[in-house]
């Protein structure tokens, strides 16, 4: 048996990959940081980004997002952290399960 993404979760992935390619996830969290110098360098560290996103990405019975900006602000947070050493104000660390590459 084969499963495809949702329009829903394949929509959500591609808005995703645009805000990170403008510059604009996690909007207006990563404002004035730019995270592309610091990631430039080292793609694994975008890979733990969209990991983040897709580990945190939930689905309902029919397979649509029901918390893509949580999904999109947990990346963020990742970001906020790799790019200054500190949390964003008010936002939980991630948890390992996020973070996880499968």
């Amino acid at each position: 048996m084969s499963f495809r993404l949702s329009h829903g979760a394949s929509g959500a992935v591609r808005r995703f990959a645009g805000w990170v390619a403008r510059g604009s996830v996690g909007h207006p969290m990563l404002d004035g940081i730019n995270y592309w110098d610091e990631l430039k360098d080292s793609p694994s560290q975008m890979e733990i980004c969209f990991a983040i996103f897709a580990n945190v990405l939930e689905l309902d019975d029919q397979g649509e997002p029901t918390n893509e900006k949580y999904a999109e602000r947990r990346a963020a947070t990742w970001l906020y952290r790799y790019c200054t050493g500190e949390l964003p104000p008010g936002e939980a660390d991630l948890e390992p399960w996020e973070c996880e590459l499968h």
